[in-house]
């Protein structure tokens, strides 16, 4: 599975106008099954993301994982994280196909809840409108493949 995760002040994604879901200080995590991931990727996903050390301590240091700080975390899915950009027009056969990528992404929302995490998500397949105020900014690209 693949992720761009960015600590967030807030978060918040649209579907039609309507808020479906929001955080505030935490984790904003786009997220895309790879074709031939398993739920073991997605729990290995979601246990790194809920030990990363990305928000600082007293002394300014990043050595504070989001359950530390009592943060949440929005959970979008986006397969053209999948992207191969080879040419002009990107091309996205290594996404999961799309009933294995809501699946997966369902499962790496649950295990970051598990792992102490509180999640919102947006709507699998939906034309979504994602806002945020990025934190730093840091933004990280993490995928179980490497």
């Amino acid at each position: 599975m693949r992720a761009l995760v960015q600590r967030v002040l807030e978060a918040s994604v649209k579907v039609d106008g309507d808020v479906v879901g929001a955080c505030d200080q935490g984790l904003l995590v786009l997220v895309c099954a790879m074709r031939g991931d398993t739920d073991a990727q997605a729990q290995k996903l979601a246990t790194k993301l809920s030990k990363l050390r990305i928000f600082q301590d007293d002394a300014g240091k990043m050595n504070l994982s989001v359950r530390d700080i009592g943060g949440s975390a929005l959970v979008v899915s986006q397969f053209t994280l999948a992207a191969e950009t080879k040419g002009n027009r990107p091309g996205f056969s290594n996404a999961a196909d799309p009933q294995t990528g809501k699946a997966l992404y369902e499962s790496f929302s649950k295990h970051l809840n598990d792992a102490g995490v509180p999640v919102q998500t947006g709507v699998f397949g939906a034309d979504m409108k994602v806002g945020l105020i990025n934190d730093g900014p840091v933004t990280i690209w993490i995928d179980t493949e490497d």
